[in-house]
C-alpha cells in the first residue's frame, strides 16, 4: 500500500492567507498565459511560446506565495513516482476506450501532426504550465467553497468537478465534439490530477502528465498515432 506524507492544501485556509490582488492576478494569469502561448507560437515558435506559457503563471504565483515553492513543488517520493506511473497508464486506458465508444480523436488529438523534437523538448514547459491551470483555478475555489461549507472533503470534490470542466472547455475547438472533449480532456485528466490531490505536490502530477503527451507525442513521431 502507498504512503503519502501528510500535507494540505496551501491556501484554502489561510495556509497562507493569500490576498485578494494576488487572487486577481493569478485568475487573470491563466487565460493571459493561454493567450500568449497562442500568439507567441505563431509569431516564433511551439518552444518560445511554452516558456512564456509556463512563466506567465508561475512568477505570479511564487511571488504573491513569497517565494516558498514548497508549498507546491517537492522532490517526488518513491510512492508518489509509482502513482504518477499508475495514473498514466490508467489515463491510457480510459482514453483508448472513451475514443473507440465515442469515435473521437483521444490520445490522437494530443498529437498535431508535425511532430518533432522541439515539440517533445517543449512539452517540459508546457505541461507544467497546465498543471498551474488546473493548480490556480482548484486553489482558488477550494478557497471558496471551503469558506462557505466548512467541509473540506466537499469542497475539495465540487472544487475538482468544476476545474475538470473548465480544463475541457479550454481543449474544445471547432469540429470538436463538445462530449467528447467533456469525457476525455476533461474527465479523463482526473487521472493527472488525482496524484495532486493524493500528494499535494505538483511536480508528481506534473510527471504524470509529462508522461502522457511525451508518450503520444513519440508514437505520432514513429507513425503510430496521427492527427
Amino acid at each position: 500500500m502507498l504512503s503519502f506524507e501528510k500535507r494540505d492544501f496551501p491556501f484554502y485556509d489561510e495556509n497562507p492567507r493569500m490576498s485578494k490582488i494576488g487572487w486577481l492576478v493569478l485568475l487573470v494569469s491563466v487565460p493571459v498565459a493561454l493567450f500568449s502561448f497562442r500568439y507567441v507560437d505563431f509569431y516564433t515558435n511551439e518552444f518560445v511560446a511554452s516558456i512564456f506559457f509556463l512563466l506567465i503563471m508561475l512568477i505570479p504565483l511564487l511571488y504573491f506565495s513569497d517565494w516558498d515553492y514548497s508549498l507546491f513543488f517537492r522532490k517526488p517520493t518513491k510512492d508518489e513516482l509509482i502513482l504518477a506511473v499508475v495514473m498514466f497508464l490508467a489515463f491510457f486506458i480510459y482514453s483508448f476506450i472513451m475514443s473507440n465508444l465515442l469515435d473521437a480523436s483521444g490520445l490522437a488529438s494530443i498529437a498535431s501532426g508535425e511532430e518533432n523534437i522541439i515539440s517533445i523538448i517543449s512539452l517540459v514547459f508546457s505541461m507544467m504550465a497546465e498543471e498551474l491551470m488546473k493548480f490556480i483555478p482548484l486553489m482558488f475555489l477550494l478557497r471558496v467553497f471551503f469558506k462557505y461549507t466548512s467541509n473540506r472533503r466537499l469542497s475539495i470534490m465540487l472544487s475538482s468537478a468544476v476545474t475538470l470542466v473548465f480544463f475541457a472547455l479550454i481543449h474544445l475547438e471547432p469540429g470538436v465534439s463538445l462530449l467528447s472533449v467533456l469525457l476525455i480532456q476533461g474527465l479523463g485528466s482526473i487521472f493527472h490530477l488525482y496524484v495532486y490531490l493524493k500528494s499535494k505536490n505538483l511536480f508528481a502530477s506534473y510527471l504524470s502528465h509529462l508522461m502522457t503527451d511525451a508518450f503520444v507525442l513519440i508514437m505520432a513521431m514513429l507513425g503510430i498515432f496521427g492527427a
